[in-house]
């Protein structure tokens, strides 16, 4: 049986959101066991039976938009027009039954929808949610911000990500109260805060609905899959769509 986590906001019926664990599968070790990548060294046919699953059991409309995620702050929109891997690290979509979907491993997802129907899903490393991948991705919604409502999935947390300085100082260009989510460990890095690097951007992006963030990838090897834990691993998926 495949083990989920529900997004802790609001409910709205036609939304339907969700990330995976590592439980429910059929890989193998270090992919072990429901690994969704089939860019990690896996098994094709166990990351295809996953993937089979997946859709089973969640009962999901149509096949995710399984995109090809480089750290950018490229964004698509579905519907596509072919059939190719998309390179992009967000999609977007008001059509029913489009699912959106990120891959992580320590990076974040983050999900948002809105009350007049819009949906993304956006993978955020520190590197991507720097250059503004969270920004690209409104930039793509018509409803007012107050009527967007995002999700912070699953990422490693303040007390295990590690950065240098060249890093922070990205953050403290962009804005100085960047700061604050940065602590020097004693050993010329510093520990980040992630999740709340994420909700300035968003908060600086107009948006007051903002859910999530209380998870550790890397310090759960039971529940989660890390690169930073283990390099060779799998990648859990955080999807969305409308019913």
């Amino acid at each position: 049986m495949i083990t989920t986590i529900t997004p802790d906001w609001p409910m709205v019926a036609q939304v339907k959101a969700y990330t995976t664990t590592r439980y429910g599968g059929v890989s193998l070790p270090p992919y072990d066991s429901f690994n969704l990548a089939t860019h990690v060294g896996d098994d094709l046919q166990h990351v295809l039976r996953n993937r089979q699953r997946l859709r089973h059991l969640l009962a999901l409309p149509s096949e995710p938009v399984w995109l090809s995620q480089t750290h950018s702050t490229q964004v698509i929109k579905l519907p596509l027009t072919d059939n190719l891997i998309p390179e992009a690290d967000a999609a977007y979509t008001q059509q029913r039954h489009q699912i959106c979907a990120v891959m992580t491993a320590d990076c974040l997802p983050v999900l948002f929808y809105s009350s007049s129907g819009e949906i993304a899903a956006a993978h955020a490393g520190w590197r991507g949610l720097s250059e503004g991948i969270l920004e690209n991705t409104l930039a793509y919604f018509q409803a007012e911000r107050q009527d967007i409502i995002a999700w912070l999935g699953p990422a490693i947390g303040p007390e295990a990500f590690e950065v240098g300085d060249d890093v922070r100082q990205q953050f403290i260009q962009h804005d100085p109260n960047a700061k604050q989510a940065f602590i020097a460990n004693g050993r010329d890095k510093f520990l980040t805060n992630i999740y709340l690097l994420a909700r300035q951007r968003l908060k600086q992006a107009g948006l007051n609905k903002i859910y999530g963030g209380r998870y550790c990838t890397m310090k759960d090897p039971h529940l989660f899959f890390s690169y930073r834990r283990q390099k060779q691993t799998g990648r859990m998926v955080s999807l969305i769509w409308l019913e």
